[in-house]
């Protein structure tokens, strides 16, 4: 008998520490684009230590980084908010520069989406779901 996942034609799935890599390069082009600091940078992946931000940076380029479930989640919802603007506001200059002006719409309350976004993954995923609701869409 076949293993049921045999022959299905269907490419093997990347390994863990390959799409981690992945996620962080594209994170690391996502904190150039915004121009985040470190210490934006590791609030935004719930980082305390500058050298596990410089470790990840440098073993991004390689694929082979291990992440825990916490910060993967974390990546899913920066890529969710990058494309989210991306689709919102086509002009790059305009998308990447949301994050940083104050937003007087729930839930930023005056705030700019920044600072929702870098104290907690509640936040991250609040700033998620408004720009998902925003463009009609949740994927």
């Amino acid at each position: 008998m076949l293993h049921p996942k045999a022959h299905t034609g269907e490419p093997p799935a990347p390994a863990p520490e390959a799409m981690a890599g992945a996620g962080l390069r594209t994170f690391f082009n996502i904190a150039k684009a915004w121009r985040l600091t470190e210490a934006q940078q590791l609030g935004l992946l719930g980082l305390t230590a500058r050298s596990t931000l410089f470790a990840w940076k440098a073993k991004a380029a390689e694929g082979g980084v291990k992440l825990g479930p916490d910060t993967l989640e974390r990546l899913g919802n920066l890529l969710g908010i990058w494309k989210g603007l991306a689709i919102l506001l086509p002009q790059d200059e305009l998308a990447d520069q949301w994050i940083h002006r104050p937003n007087d719409n729930f839930p930023f309350m005056g705030e700019a989406p920044l600072a929702l976004m870098r104290f907690s993954m509640e936040g991250l995923a609040q700033v998620r779901r408004h720009l998902d609701a925003r463009r009609g869409g949740w994927g």
